[in-house]
């Protein structure tokens, strides 16, 4: 864990729509430097070992566009330990840095960011599209399905008026443009 006391994180995926914690405020956001891929394969929460789905995660180069929510003054160190189990216990595959983001009204703040580990064995890199349709249709896991997952990051995107050409052809592919769950 970083020793830097960040009051915001940084949502590029689930954490856009379902941060697990009452956040004060919530602004979109651009990180610099990292765009979101699908790029992990995932054994816990969309998927099995058996059955691993593929989940999200910030590589190098680009920019990402997604929400930012600030941390409670109150309760703090419980919402960075939830972060931690949610983000990094589970399968490790995350790596938690702090870094600056650009929030919507023209602030930039340090934020916790979730970058994928690309020496983890769950790495799975950029996949051509069949294979990571095929992933991201038999996806199943603890918090549900892969391709919930995939339409509800690009219905949260559309609600912010950004597109993500790359994950709507993934969700065309994988049958996930319909409406999201939530």
């Amino acid at each position: 864990m970083s020793s830097a006391k960040p009051f915001w994180v940084f949502g590029y995926g689930s954490l856009m729509w379902n941060p697990g914690f009452a956040t004060p405020e919530t602004q979109p956001a651009r990180l610099h430097g990292w765009h979101r891929a699908f790029c992990i394969y995932s054994e816990h929460y969309r998927g099995t070992p058996q059955k691993p789905g593929l989940i999200l995660g910030l590589l190098p180069g680009g920019a990402c566009r997604g929400l930012a929510h600030r941390l409670p003054r109150t309760g703090y160190d419980a919402v960075r330990r939830y972060l931690r189990t949610r983000e990094i216990d589970n399968d490790g595959v995350y790596e938690e840095e702090v870094r600056p983001i650009h929030l919507h009204d023209g602030r930039v703040v340090e934020a916790l960011v979730y970058l994928a580990d690309r020496r983890h064995r769950q790495f799975a890199g950029k996949l051509p599209a069949a294979r990571a349709a095929a992933l991201v249709r038999r996806g199943k896991g603890a918090t549900g399905t892969n391709v919930d997952y995939l339409r509800n990051t690009v219905t949260h995107l559309r609600d912010l008026g950004l597109r993500d050409h790359t994950l709507e052809e993934l969700a065309r592919r994988a049958g996930a443009s319909g409406a999201p769950r939530r």
